[in-house]
């Protein structure tokens, strides 16, 4: 999931993925890539899925957590879905069987279906997929995502996508890079791409001491994201600990084990960023 504070094992009613398609079947593969020419049904990786309200896109949601992810957070809060490897391996099919039990409550309840991850985008043939027959379902699409690997989303998969839930972890390279290991670049370009093809954008900013939350970083990420166009929203997500104990069940230390929670007044600082720009916190 690319939201770092909000993920498969907070909301309390997490469903591990647990179908006994560890391994592919005869017939499946790996993204969905055939192999012999034959149409195979298309699978991937994920670590659980879960129903969740308003954290995740609008509404109720079923929400798929794919395992895989390129960047490595230092306030990752579920490092249990960095790799691939620790997930299991199903089909679309099998996700969507998993999904129609709560199919008409979640339309009831103006709610849909979000991929998440770990990074969906991981996976963009899988996650494609699962977009492609949830709108046949007619429900509403969230894709959420850091947007490091948006050159591998398609404009096809970005068809069957109504909404993004873009993290964008700082506006300064040398922070980007310090803070997921990665660079900045790819995700602004990704928006960018977004607000060209007039697709809806809630943008998600993790609050950290002493890391994201220097005046002028936050600037730049507002200043950005209202030049857009598309973002309907601004979440401010305050860092906190409670993904900690995950680290030391992996026998990881946690970077920021020292790192203080934002204080009420920060975080009222950083919103008043956002919304003086005209952006809705």
């Amino acid at each position: 999931m690319t939201s770092t504070l909000i993920g498969p094992t907070t909301t309390g009613s997490v469903h591990p993925m647990t179908t006994g398609a560890m391994q592919p079947r005869d017939g499946q593969v790996r993204g969905g890539q055939p192999r012999g020419g034959q149409v195979k049904p298309i699978s991937g990786t994920v670590h659980s899925w879960d129903l969740a309200t308003a954290v995740d896109g609008p509404g109720t949601r079923f929400v798929v957590f794919t395992s895989g992810c390129p960047l490595r957070c230092l306030y990752c809060q579920n490092p249990e879905t960095w790799k691939m490897r620790d997930g299991t391996v199903v089909t679309a099919e099998e996700i969507m069987a998993e999904a129609e039990p709560y199919r008409r409550f979640i339309q009831v309840a103006g709610g849909g279906f979000t991929v998440s991850g770990g990074e969906p985008l991981l996976q963009p043939v899988f996650t494609g997929e699962l977009f492609r027959r949830a709108k046949e379902w007619g429900m509403h699409t969230a894709l959420d995502t850091s947007g490091y690997l948006g050159m591998r989303a398609s404009d096809e998969l970005l068809a069957d996508v109504d909404l993004v839930l873009l993290d964008v972890k700082s506006w300064f390279p040398g922070t980007y890079r310090r803070v997921t290991g990665g660079e900045v670049a790819p995700t602004l370009d990704f928006a960018r791409r977004l607000a060209d093809l007039g697709k809806a954008v809630w943008v998600r900013f993790v609050l950290v001491p002493g890391h994201t939350d220097a005046e002028d970083n936050v600037a730049g990420v507002a200043d950005f994201a209202a030049s857009l166009g598309n973002v309907e929203r601004v979440d401010v997500l305050p860092f906190h600990k409670l993904g900690e104990s995950k680290y030391q069940e992996l026998g990881i230390k946690f970077p920021l084990a020292g790192t203080p929670t934002p204080t009420p007044a920060l975080v009222a600082r950083v919103r008043e960023q956002f919304a003086e720009r005209g952006l809705v916190v």
